[in-house]
């Protein structure tokens, strides 16, 4: 790992390992090949090239207290708001990448919770010479104090078009937050959850856009030369069954991650380069 604190830049370089794909594949309880030369399904960059920082430089929340995003003041809390992956090539296992991350950039406001920082962080992925992968992923940093946000009411729309279902469990968060390198307790730790406003565990984000992209390529949609919106729009709390049905536009256009209470948590975009 390089960094660069004048222009605030971060580069790893490591073998995208076949381990990590099976791994995800198990976790979500599908068969994905995983030799060497097989491409890495769309989105699950997300569980390579992790920073590891030394647990001495964890926060109380169990998000890093430096590195890119570092938290803007002590006690701010972080929420992950969604981002934009565009996907130019595919990953291939077996093969060295590298990630260069940066801030793109960050502005203090006020919302309807208090004081705000948002930050777009920047993350280039790179293999044999070629960007494959460009993601900005927006963070938000609340202020301390602040409650879990309330959730918006359900929808009443019914789904059109194929849905997917996944069973989430304590289990699976544990082995999500494993293999995402994921410390922030909101996800494992009941007594952390209730400080920060939770009535239980919370469901990662992440899982929640990576399962509208999984949508999609189930469906037969290719993600290459497109750009992956996701946004996230209420926290889902303990063990549940999520589905997610396709967009307003159809399936082609995007789809969103829906709880067992019909509550849309998620929503996904896809569009043209």
């Amino acid at each position: 790992m390089v960094t660069s604190e004048g222009t605030r830049t971060v580069e790893r370089t490591e073998v995208i390992a076949s381990e990590p794909t099976e791994a995800l594949a198990a976790a979500l309880d599908i068969e994905i090949p995983h030799a060497a030369g097989d491409p890495v399904p769309p989105l699950w960059h997300w569980i390579y090239l992790l920073e590891r920082g030394p647990e001495r430089e964890l926060g109380e929340d169990g998000h890093s207290a430096t590195g890119i995003p570092a938290p803007p003041g002590p006690g701010r809390r972080r929420m992950f708001g969604g981002g934009r992956v565009t996907t130019l090539g595919r990953l291939v296992i077996g093969q060295p990448a590298t990630k260069v991350t940066s801030v793109k950039r960050s502005v203090d406001k006020v919302g309807r919770t208090g004081p705000l920082t948002l930050t777009t962080v920047l993350q280039e992925i790179f293999q044999d010479g070629e960007l494959v992968i460009r993601e900005e992923q927006d963070i938000v940093y609340r202020a301390p104090g602040s409650g879990a946000l309330p959730p918006p009411p359900a929808t009443t729309t019914p789904p059109a078009g194929p849905a997917l279902a996944l069973a989430v469990d304590e289990r699976l968060l544990f082995r999500f937050s494993a293999l995402t390198y994921n410390g922030h307790r909101i996800h494992y730790d009941l007594g952390w959850c209730r400080r920060e406003g939770y009535d239980g565990l919370v469901i990662h984000g992440p899982l929640l856009a990576l399962m509208t992209g999984e949508h999609l390529r189930r469906q037969g949609i290719d993600l290459r030369g497109r750009t992956f919106g996701y946004r996230f729009v209420s926290p889902l709390t303990k063990p549940q069954t999520i589905t997610v049905v396709p967009g307003a536009d159809g399936l082609e256009r995007g789809a969103e991650a829906r709880g067992a209470d019909g509550t849309v948590a998620a929503v996904s975009t896809l569009t043209e380069v």
